[in-house]
């Protein structure tokens, strides 16, 4: 005796329940399912490993089956989910957005760590840098000046090249924080001596430093480009303790 199945779909059921047994849609012919044995990944052997994709169009390999077989499916069943919107994911636009942030700001204290270090570029050199610092009440001022020349000439190169990027950038922030401390006095804007300059470079070497330097970096793949937020905590607390100790053992106003 035949019952009669008044359910959406009729004949089976609801399309959850006709992915089993008679009624299943089988996968083309000559296809391989996702996951089954012998089915061959678009990803590079680098994207496999680190577990992520090298496509520029948002999508996970997994994701984009899925939402193929929401089309696919009986239009009951879409209607119920709705449409799903394209998810979020890295692609070569935030990769070549980073990295003019990182020549930009690493040729900028590239050049300010020559200026210092070597005088190059109209710079001070060591001895006029010592005396800016002594101006600013700075004590032990020739060795600071040798110290924060060869941190921003330093963090400047790797930023350039993307390499150790949480710790250049760690760099560019303790060094501006310094900076940013000492022209408290004057006010915000640059217009009037003020610290609108440093902390508007030490906000961008914070960003580097939880972003990480991109793609189109030397950091590529290294487990601190895999894992920004913890390794950018810990370079914030490293730039943070440097800056403090130099206020306390250097400065006195």
């Amino acid at each position: 005796m035949r019952i009669h199945d008044d359910r959406p779909g009729g004949a089976g059921g609801y399309p959850d329940d006709r992915s089993y047994g008679a009624h299943a849609q089988q996968p083309p012919a000559g296809t391989a399912a996702q996951g089954a044995p012998g089915a061959r990944s678009t990803q590079s052997l680098g994207a496999q490993k680190y577990n992520y994709y090298d496509d520029d169009d948002g999508y996970s390999d997994a994701e984009a089956t899925s939402m193929v077989s929401q089309r696919n499916a009986p239009s009951e069943y879409y209607d119920e989910l709705g449409n799903t919107r394209k998810p979020f994911a890295w692609n070569a636009g935030t990769d070549i957005g980073l990295l003019i942030l990182r020549l930009a700001l690493g040729g900028i204290f590239l050049a300010h760590g020559a200026q210092k270090l070597f005088g190059a570029l109209g710079g001070p050199g060591p001895d006029g840098f010592a005396e800016v610092l002594g101006d600013m009440g700075f004590q032990q001022n020739a060795m600071l000046a040798l110290v924060t020349g060869g941190t921003e000439l330093g963090a400047g190169a790797l930023l350039v090249l993307g390499l150790f990027t949480p710790l250049a950038a760690a760099g560019v922030v303790g060094v501006m924080a310094n900076a940013v401390f000492v022209k408290l006095g004057a006010g915000f804007f640059a217009a009037s001596g003020g610290f609108e300059l440093e902390a508007t470079l030490g906000v961008l070497g914070l960003g580097l430093m939880f972003t990480g330097p991109g793609r189109v970096a030397l950091d590529y793949g290294r487990v601190w480009f895999r894992r920004p937020l913890v390794f950018g905590f810990i370079s914030l607390i490293i730039a943070l303790a440097a800056a403090a100790a130099v206020l306390l053992l250097f400065h006195r106003p």
